[in-house]
């Protein structure tokens, strides 16, 4: 496989607070990568880094420049406008003409199950419809790496199985799948390696199944150990 990202030796400071610490990793084509960890310990600034929104301390950043990319938040941006006009405005801002941007805007929500609301203020939208929203924005812009920043946090449980069906759909058509996710089961359900992060250093790498055995991964380290038993407790 040919690698789409590739870090080396990453280090993230926010003034005195180093948040990221020497952080390698290769991202393939079509690979789907969970990044999992506890609160602080690095995986959204991870995911920033890898979009270019952080600058390295120290360290390199290596994209394939053929490939284009997307982010969606965990708290997705909307305007105080209609969802369609939210996804074409995406593809207006890329050089497409703004009844052809419109046109697929209403393509890309309806296969997200958001036709209904097309014409909706963005803003009055649930936070499953928002979040649905951005991934409709995210495969109009056809990406070969999707990042995604816990993308079914403080969703209801019918909302997140949506999100999730949308995400195997991008999977399916080929797309880079990065992820951060506090629920293991999603992981196990959509992801094909494991990273996860402690105080913001890469202390597993795994493949899914290996990282869940531990016959198979006997060197998992403790907290990684722990965490995972305190998450599926």
């Amino acid at each position: 496989m040919s690698a789409v990202i590739r870090l080396q030796s990453a280090d993230v400071r926010f003034g005195p607070v180093q948040a990221l610490h020497a952080v390698d990793l290769r991202i393939d084509v079509g690979e789907r990568i969970a990044l999992i960890g506890a609160n602080g310990s690095g995986k959204s600034t991870l995911l920033r880094v890898l979009h270019g929104l952080v600058p390295l301390a120290r360290g390199s950043l290596l994209r394939d420049g053929a490939a284009r990319q997307a982010m969606v938040f965990q708290r997705p941006f909307v305007m105080r406008t209609s969802a369609a006009n939210n996804v074409a405005l995406a593809l207006w801002l890329r050089g497409t003409r703004w009844r052809a941007a419109r046109e697929q805007a209403l393509g890309a929500l309806a296969r997200v199950g958001l036709a209904e609301v097309a014409l909706r203020n963005a803003r009055a939208l649930s936070g499953g419809q928002q979040q649905r929203l951005a991934l409709a924005r995210a495969w109009c812009l056809q990406p070969d790496v999707l990042l995604l920043d816990e993308p079914t946090a403080s969703l209801d449980p019918h909302a997140k199985r949506e999100v999730e069906a949308l995400m195997a759909q991008f999977a399916d058509a080929g797309t880079t799948l990065v992820f951060a996710s506090h629920n293991l089961g999603q992981v196990k359900r959509l992801a094909s390696r494991v990273v996860y992060l402690e105080q913001g250093r890469v202390l597993a790498d795994a493949p899914v199944a290996e990282f869940f055995d531990r016959v198979r991964l006997p060197e998992l380290s403790r907290e990684a150990d722990l965490f995972v038993k305190g998450e599926t407790a």
